[in-house]
C-alpha cells in the first residue's frame, strides 16, 4: 500500500470550511427570492476581452464567466438568479490565481450597481457574523458602510501617474495591479468605482457622464474579489464595443473571437438590471485566512 497523500489529507479542515460557505451563500440567495441556476460551461462564444484569453473545446471554448446565458435568462423574464460554477480563463496562474477557478455570479432587474454593493456587505457579514476579518495579525472592519474611492481618486492617491496618463500610456492594468490595489480595502472594504467606460465594455454608462461606467470592483486586504455594473441592454452599443474589443484583440496579435450573437439578439428585453461576479476562492482564502489559492481547492494543476 502507499503512502497517503499527506497535501490532500492536510486539507480537509479548509474544505470544510469551503463547503460550509457554499451553503451559507446558497442560504443567503434562496432566502431572498433568487433562483439558483445552472448555464452551459462550453458555449460557441465568449464577451471578447481584449486581456482575457479563453480555453478552447474543439470549435467552441469553455466559458470564461456565466454572464452571457445568465443575462439570456433575464431577457426571458427571470428577475433574480444565481449560480456558482468552474470558469476558464488560459494562462492564468499564480498565489491569486488559478486557470481554473469558481465564480458566484448574482443578476437581479429593477436594480442599479449601488443595490449590489449593499448586497455585497450582507452577504459578507452573514459570512462572517462577528464584524471583522483577521489577516496577518491585522483586523479588517467589516461594519457597514464600506470605504467608496472613484477611480480617479485612487490614481490620484496612489499611482505613479494620474488616470488620464495611464490609460494613454495603455498602462493602466499594470499601475492599477502595482500601484494602487496594494492600498485597498486594508482597514475596511474598498468599492473601487466610476471606472472609464472604455474599460467597462458590458457596463451602462453613468447619465450624463458616457465616458464614466456604472461599475465597481471590491477589494478587501488589496486583493480584488468581485467586478460588477449596472447592465448596458443596447444592442447596437454592445457591438460596437465588442467589435472594438476584438479590433485591439487583432492589434495585439491575439487569437480573434466570434461575437456572441445570440446574446446580441436577446440583449434589448433586458430590463435595468445589475449584476456582479465574485471569486470564491479568493474570498474563502480570506475567510480561512490561507496564503495562497491552491490551499482552498482540492487539486490546483500542479496536483494533476
Amino acid at each position: 500500500m502507499s503512502e497517503p497523500n499527506w497535501a490532500l489529507a492536510r486539507k480537509r479542515q479548509k474544505l470544510t470550511e469551503r463547503a460550509q460557505i457554499f451553503q451559507e451563500i446558497r442560504n443567503f440567495f434562496i432566502n431572498r427570492g433568487y433562483l439558483e441556476v445552472e448555464t452551459p460551461h462550453r458555449i460557441p462564444a465568449n464577451a471578447p476581452e481584449p486581456h482575457i484569453d479563453v480555453v478552447a473545446s474543439g470549435p467552441w471554448a469553455l466559458h470564461t464567466s456565466p454572464e452571457l446565458a445568465m443575462k439570456r435568462l433575464l431577457a426571458a423574464g427571470y428577475e433574480q438568479l444565481f449560480q456558482i460554477c468552474r470558469v476558464w480563463r488560459d494562462s492564468e496562474r499564480g498565489q491569486y490565481h488559478l486557470p481554473e477557478f469558481t465564480l458566484l455570479e448574482w443578476y437581479r432587474v429593477g436594480i442599479d450597481y449601488n443595490a449590489l454593493m449593499n448586497e455585497c456587505m450582507e452577504l459578507l457579514f452573514v459570512l462572517l457574523p462577528g464584524g471583522k476579518l483577521d489577516r496577518g495579525g491585522r483586523t479588517i472592519d467589516l461594519t457597514m458602510p464600506w470605504q467608496k474611492l472613484t477611480i480617479t481618486e485612487a490614481f490620484t492617491q496612489y499611482a505613479s501617474m494620474d488616470l488620464n496618463q495611464a490609460l494613454a500610456s495603455d498602462c493602466f492594468e499594470e499601475i492599477l495591479t502595482r500601484d494602487v490595489e496594494p492600498h485597498l480595502g486594508k482597514e475596511k472594504p474598498t468599492f473601487l468605482t466610476e471606472y472609464p467606460s472604455s474599460l467597462a465594455a458590458l457596463a451602462r454608462s453613468k447619465p450624463g457622464e458616457p465616458q464614466v461606467a456604472e461599475r465597481f470592483e471590491l477589494y478587501i486586504d488589496g486583493l480584488e474579489l468581485a467586478n460588477a455594473f449596472s447592465e448596458l441592454t443596447d444592442a447596437e452599443e454592445q457591438r460596437r464595443r465588442f467589435e472594438k474589443d476584438e479590433e485591439l484583440r487583432r492589434t495585439a496579435g491575439k487569437t480573434p473571437y466570434p461575437l456572441p450573437e445570440k446574446f446580441l439578439a436577446e440583449l434589448e428585453n433586458i430590463p435595468e438590471a445589475a449584476g456582479i461576479a465574485l471569486g470564491l476562492d479568493r474570498l474563502i482564502m480570506l475567510i480561512t485566512e490561507a496564503e495562497k489559492i491552491d490551499d482552498v481547492v482540492a487539486f490546483g494543476p500542479d496536483d494533476l
